[in-house]
């Protein structure tokens, strides 16, 4: 190992878990076994265990993804094994020495089954497997829960702590249409240079902006963007903007969506409220209560790689694998009033969706509008920016809005001041009656909390595209990100409509070409009615708490 990747390392184990107390084992790592796949390619793993075996036996935990066994995962391993449980912590295909060609998502299923296979018959096996991880190694971890469940479930694992992750990553490629351009082009950069083993790159893009990221954000047509990021063609992002319909095989062969239900394992998830994954996270969760199992759900103040969310996701994934109970299923932070909350599930009973209405006058407010439309214009060469937001960005918490909405590009309908708090716990859902000059839009809905001294702080958000010739107005419908926030008295609910947010969502050319060839930009008018028999508004779940 050169000097500077042991740095790196170093630097990287340095960042892990704080605040975690560490368990009573000391532990014994044997490096890089080969475990071998169906078509003989082997994947290397590590496997962590305890010094001395607890007093009873604890699950075998299996830990598959693609960024390396060192680092904030590697950490996480570490401290589990602490706790006395056996972990294999193993490289995805084509990653950190494991044979193969790394195609994101696409080998996980067979590969994972395969490893499940194998974990059951080695001498260390303690009897049960639970599975462990955040984002990809969630993803790895739900491609083969339900499979196997349903196909071998002898070999199917005991229990799942999924943390910050989904089932489907197209569905966050293309998120309703548009195309993650941020976070896509971000991780194929990081990824790819993971692959090349430059650490020196990967090391300073965590220090300060990347100028060849910027240029990528900023390049047409879209699927040159990988080549101004790295230098040369990546063959999985060119996947990712070559297929734009979550229909095309493409995209379901790797989604697991379906087989959620399949589950029949305990589930404990974690996940935060400005996590790029909170909403299909929900989804899933949804989907295992309505059979009855609803998993066990912890949603933080924290963002996707949020240093303060490992700690708890090591403690409370140790507590429920050793059978430990809790106050409540669910336990969630209340934002805006700094507090967390036990509660029966996700959302709490008691919400109900009250419906506030956009005025022609910048007005939101539950009563009917008088009529008018809205207009702005919308320029993609310089379209709108992203302020905040979900992303794999070091900040990732709520910014203050108040000069972006300044922008022309952007239309904000502010509600009164309000005279008691109001606490929204749910899916605020957005009800647009909205047409454009040209036959692609894109709708960006954003909630913030205006502060008395005008702060107008990110609350929750979404984006979709709209296709088609539209003469006449339509009702775009766009469920937001969930939210469990309390606007305290004194303040005002405020919603803001723009069509873009970049470059967290490439922007729309307006044309309705395929988003990977398409390099002409086309100013649109956009338009939003405000209709009584049809209005404009916002569905906000509200909780009398």
């Amino acid at each position: 190992m050169s000097t500077f990747r042991q740095r790196f390392s170093r630097w990287m184990q340095s960042r892990t878990l704080p605040g975690l107390t560490p368990g009573p084992y000391e532990v014994e790592i044997r490096k890089n076994l080969r475990v071998p796949m169906d078509d003989g390619v082997e994947l290397l793993a590590d496997l962590i265990t305890p010094v001395g075996a607890p007093a009873a036996p604890l699950p075998t935990i299996v830990i598959r993804g693609p960024y390396g066994r060192s680092g904030g995962v590697a950490g996480q391993a570490k401290a589990l094994a602490r706790e006395g449980f056996t972990v294999l912590f193993q490289s995805c295909r084509g990653t950190w020495g494991s044979g193969g060609v790394f195609t994101p998502q696409i080998d996980e299923q067979r590969d994972g089954a395969t490893t499940h296979r194998w974990v059951r018959q080695q001498p260390w096996f303690t009897g049960t497997v639970a599975t462990f991880g955040p984002s990809y190694m969630g993803f790895t971890q739900w491609a083969v829960a339900g499979h196997l469940q349903r196909t071998d479930p002898e070999n199917a694992p005991d229990a799942l702590c999924l943390l910050v992750t989904m089932p489907d990553f197209g569905a966050v490629t293309w998120d309703n249409g548009t195309f993650s351009l941020r976070n896509a082009l971000g991780w194929t950069q990081m990824m790819d240079r993971m692959i090349r083993r430059d650490f020196l790159a990967l090391f300073l893009g965590m220090l300060r902006p990347d100028g060849k990221l910027k240029r990528g954000f900023g390049t047409l047509p879209l699927s040159a963007g990988d080549t101004a990021a790295t230098g040369h063609p990546v063959h999985w992002y060119q996947d990712w903007v070559g297929y734009e319909k979550l229909t095309d095989e493409y995209w379901t062969q790797q989604s697991h969506t379906a087989s959620v239900p399949d589950v029949t394992a305990p589930v404990y998830m974690i996940t935060g409220w400005y996590d790029i994954f909170l909403p299909w996270q929900i989804r899933t969760y949804a989907q295992l209560a309505a059979e009855g199992r609803a998993p066990r759900l912890t949603i933080g103040p924290w963002g996707h790689s949020a240093p303060a969310m490992g700690a708890t996701a090591v403690g409370e994934s140790t507590a429920f694998l050793k059978g430990e109970s809790r106050n409540s299923p669910v336990r969630a932070y209340l934002t805006g009033a700094d507090q967390w909350h036990d509660l029966p599930s996700w959302p709490p009973p008691a919400s109900e969706t009250t419906s506030w209405h956009l005025y022609e006058t910048g007005r939101l407010h539950p009563g009917l509008p008088d009529g008018g439309i809205t207009s702005y214009a919308y320029d993609p060469a310089d379209p709108t920016p992203a302020i905040g937001g979900p992303s794999l960005e070091p900040k990732q918490g709520p910014v203050d809005n108040a000069a972006h909405e300044s922008r022309t590009d952007v239309v904000v309908f502010r509600g009164d001041v309000l005279e008691e708090a109001v606490t929204l716990a749910g899916t605020p859902v957005a009800r647009i009656r909205f047409r454009s000059s040209r036959p692609s839009a894109d709708v960006f809905v954003r909630i913030t909390d205006v502060h008395p001294d005008g702060c107008s702080m990110t609350v929750s958000d979404a984006i979709r595209r709209v296709e088609g010739e539209a003469e006449e107005f339509a009702e775009v419908t766009i469920e937001l990100w969930p939210v469990f926030h309390r606007f305290a008295a004194g303040h005002r609910i405020s919603v803001q409509v723009s069509s873009g947010a970049h470059p967290r969502y490439a922007r729309n050319p307006g044309s309705g070409e395929l988003a990977a060839t398409a390099s002409t930009l086309h100013e649109a008018t956009q338009e939003i009615s405000h209709d009584p028999a049809h209005p404009s508004l916002v569905e906000l779940p509200v909780w009398p708490s």
